[in-house]
């Protein structure tokens, strides 16, 4: 995809977090984590930002060593959505396509926080793209005056949410709302609510990580979902868009 012209500056991948794992393994499944960003902003992406999803990354990497997986950031031109620029998507349709470059014909997850929730949702279309997770998702309130936010670009696609019901920064309302719609569309749609928990769901780390972890490994390499993923894609809503994330999701995973 042609990117909008921002002076001087170019999206670039960060470095390959996973093959330091399994030193010559192929690669045989790549996630783009996209990072938190601020709805109007010419400035690169926060540190903390970055060093958020590297963590994911990093979880994921460890997790899926055996299937070859590899992680990178993405490195926004701009830390902005920027109205209709949409600047993070683009990157992420311009990371999809650099990865196909780099690794050839591999499935694509793409992993957002926040802002980059909502650029992994809008970019999920690339061809490549076989699944998108988004973790607190930035999603806009409804606006009669703008056209509601895409979905069919995600047909076919796996795609899970998850979201704390005490996010103070971003509505889960709307990521409930959201996935409603999606869910019509899409089948293989379903949504985590992580109880009592904020915007960065500190408080239940391990089990959102865990969740990221069975996600990415089915959804990439056809490892079986977890009985309480499999029931989410599998249930009617609202039941598998506000499936509670249980205490200890996962304990069996970390390693």
């Amino acid at each position: 995809m042609t990117q909008q012209a921002i002076p001087g500056r170019e999206a670039r991948l960060g470095r390959a977090i996973g093959q330091e794992l399994t030193p010559g393994r192929a690669v045989g499944g790549v996630v783009l984590l996209l990072p938190a960003g601020d709805e109007t902003s010419a400035r690169r992406a926060h540190p903390f930002a970055l060093a958020n999803v590297r963590a994911l990354g990093r979880r994921l990497a460890r997790a899926g060593r055996e299937e070859g997986l590899v992680a990178h950031a993405v490195h926004y031109r701009a830390r902005g959505w920027n109205g209709a620029d949409a600047a993070p998507a683009a990157d992420a349709l311009w990371a999809a396509d650099e990865v196909v470059r780099r690794y050839g014909d591999v499935p694509i997850c793409l992993a957002g926080i926040d802002m980059g929730g909502r650029a992994a949702l809008h970019a999920g279309g690339h061809s490549a793209v076989n699944s998108v997770l988004a973790l607190a998702p930035w999603l806009p309130e409804k606006d009669v005056a703008r056209a509601p936010e895409p979905v069919k670009q995600l047909v076919g696609r796996h795609v899970l949410i998850a979201h704390g019901t005490n996010d103070e920064r971003t509505d889960p309302e709307l990521s409930f709302r959201f996935a409603e719609r999606l869910k019509k569309a899409n089948r293989d749609t379903a949504r985590f609510e992580v109880h009592s928990d904020g915007h960065a769901m500190l408080q239940h780390r391990a089990e959102v990580f865990a969740l990221a972890v069975d996600f990415v490994r089915g959804a990439l390499f056809g490892q079986p979902f977890a009985r309480p993923v499999a029931d989410a894609f599998a249930a009617p809503p609202p039941l598998g868009l506000r499936m509670p994330l249980a205490s200890g999701f996962g304990r069996a995973l970390m390693r």
